[in-house]
C-alpha cells in the first residue's frame, strides 16, 4: 500500500498513472481517505492500531495530499472519473469548501474539524492532560519557554498548546499519534475522527 500511495503521489504531481492503476488492481484497493497532511495520517494510523485494524489489508489507502487545495486533483484521479475508489476525508472547517467542491457538497463522506484535528484533541482531552503528554514526551522545558514568551501572554492555555504543537517540524506528526493514543485510553476520540473511522 505504501507503493500505491507513492505511485498516486507521483501521478498527482504529473507523472504516469499506470503504476497506480496496476497496483490498485493487484492490491484490491477499494477506498481512499483524503487527508490534508501527515499529522492527520499519524492519527488515523494510530487509531487503526488501537482498534486492531489493518487498513492496508482491508484495501484502504490513507493519503496525505500536502494540503486541502489538492483534494480536487486527488479526487479526479482516485474517484469515479479515475480509479473508481470510494472516497472519504477529514478536513478543517476553513478548508471544507475545497472538499465539498471535489467530493460533493452534503455528501456523508467528509468529516470536519472546527479548527483542525489538534484543536479537537485539546478540547477532548483538556489542557491538563495535553500538558501531561508534553511532559511525558520530554518537551516540558520547550513548552514552558514557549508559553512564557511575551508575544504569547494574551492567549489562553488551549490556544498556546495549539500553537506550540505547530512550532517545530515533525512535532504535529509525533503528537498526532500521542494524542490519539491518549484519547483512546480516555474514551474521548474526537467526533470527526471517530466518524471518519466508522466509515472505513
Amino acid at each position: 500500500m505504501r507503493a500505491f500511495h507513492d505511485a498516486v503521489t507521483e501521478w498527482a504531481a504529473g507523472g504516469p498513472g499506470e503504476p497506480a492503476r496496476e497496483l490498485a488492481g493487484r492490491l484490491r484497493v477499494r477506498s481512499a481517505v483524503l487527508l490534508e497532511g501527515l499529522s492527520d495520517v499519524a492519527a488515523v494510523d494510530a487509531l487503526a492500531g488501537r482498534r486492531g485494524r489493518d487498513l492496508a489489508a482491508e484495501g484502504v489507502c490513507v493519503v496525505s495530499m500536502g494540503g486541502a487545495m489538492n483534494v480536487g486533483r486527488y479526487a479526479r484521479l482516485l474517484g469515479a472519473a479515475g480509479l473508481g475508489l470510494r472516497l472519504t476525508g477529514l478536513c478543517d472547517e476553513r478548508e471544507r469548501r475545497f472538499y465539498d467542491r471535489a467530493l460533493g457538497q452534503g455528501e456523508d463522506s467528509v468529516f470536519v474539524c472546527v479548527a483542525d484535528l489538534e484543536d479537537e484533541f485539546i478540547r477532548a482531552l483538556g489542557v491538563v492532560r495535553v500538558e501531561e503528554l508534553i511532559r511525558e514526551a520530554g518537551e516540558w522545558h520547550p513548552w514552558q519557554t514557549f508559553a512564557r514568551q511575551p508575544a504569547q501572554q494574551d492567549r489562553t492555555t488551549h490556544r498556546l498548546l495549539w500553537r506550540f504543537l505547530g512550532t517545530k517540524a515533525g512535532r504535529k506528526i509525533r503528537y498526532g499519534r500521542l494524542l490519539t493514543e491518549a484519547a483512546c485510553d480516555a474514551g474521548c476520540v474526537p467526533a470527526p475522527l471517530e466518524e471518519l473511522f466508522a466509515r472505513l
